[in-house]
C-alpha cells in the first residue's frame, strides 16, 4: 500500500501541487498525511507521525522530494530508519529506495545532502537580501502605523517637550509601544537628537 506525506514550512503556502504530485504517482487520497507551519524551527509534525504510523510491512511511504519530508542530513536518516524498521520503503517521486542495496544506500545520503545544501542556500539568500533591503533603509516588518507627515508633527511635540509619551499615545490613538518605536526609529536615522 502507499502512504503519501506532504509538507509546507508556512501556514501561507499551499500543499496542492504536493497533493497533485503523490496522486499521479498513485497515493490515494485517504492515505496522504500533511503538516501545513512545519518550518526548520517546528519540531513537531504530527502528520508525518501519523504517516510512518500507519506503515506496514511491504507498504512504501510515498513524498514528491526529499525536502518534503527531512529538514538536514541526519533527520533523513533518523526518518529513513524508522521507515525501514517498519518494514516498509520510500519513494521520492518516482524512484523508490531499497535500504538493502549500497547503491541505493549512496544515492539516498547523496539526495539528502543536496535537499540541506539547498535549503541552506536559500536561508543564506534570504539573510542577504534582508541585509540589503536594511542597507538601503528599507522597513523591514509591519509598517508604521503614522504616515510620514502625522510622525513628523509627533517627533516635533515630543522634541519640544509639550506633551508625554503617554499624552501622544492618546492623540495619535496608538499605543505607548508605537510611540516609543516611532521615537527609536527617529533617532537611528539621525533625525532626532539622541
Amino acid at each position: 500500500m502507499l502512504i503519501g506525506y506532504a509538507r509546507v514550512s508556512t501556514g501561507r503556502q499551499d500543499l496542492a501541487a504536493q497533493l497533485k504530485g503523490l496522486a499521479d504517482l498513485g497515493v490515494d487520497q485517504e492515505r496522504i498525511y500533511t503538516d501545513k507551519g512545519t518550518g526548520r524551527s517546528t519540531k513537531d509534525r504530527p502528520g508525518l507521525e501519523q504517516a510512518i504510523a500507519a506503515l506496514r510491512p511491504g507498504d512504501v511511504l510515498v513524498v514528491t522530494k526529499l525536502d518534503r519530508l527531512a529538514r538536514s542530513v541526519p533527520d533523513a536518516r533518523d526518518l529513513v530508519g524508522q521507515v525501514y524498521e517498519k518494514g516498509a520503503a520510500l519513494q521520492l517521486g518516482p524512484s523508490l529506495h531499497d535500504p538493502e542495496d549500497p547503491v541505493g544506500k549512496f544515492l539516498f545520503n547523496a539526495l539528502a545532502m543536496v535537499a540541506e545544501f539547498e535549503a541552506d542556500l536559500n536561508r543564506q539568500r534570504t539573510m542577504e537580501g534582508l541585509a540589503i533591503a536594511k542597507a538601503q533603509g528599507r522597513l523591514l516588518g509591519k509598517q508604521p502605523k503614522l504616515n510620514e507627515r502625522r510622525t513628523r508633527k509627533l517627533l516635533q511635540e515630543y522634541e519640544d517637550g509639550t506633551a508625554t509619551v503617554a499624552q501622544l499615545a492618546d492623540d495619535y490613538a496608538v499605543s505607548r509601544a508605537t510611540v516609543y518605536r516611532t521615537i527609536q526609529r527617529a533617532k537611528a536615522k539621525g533625525e532626532m537628537s539622541q
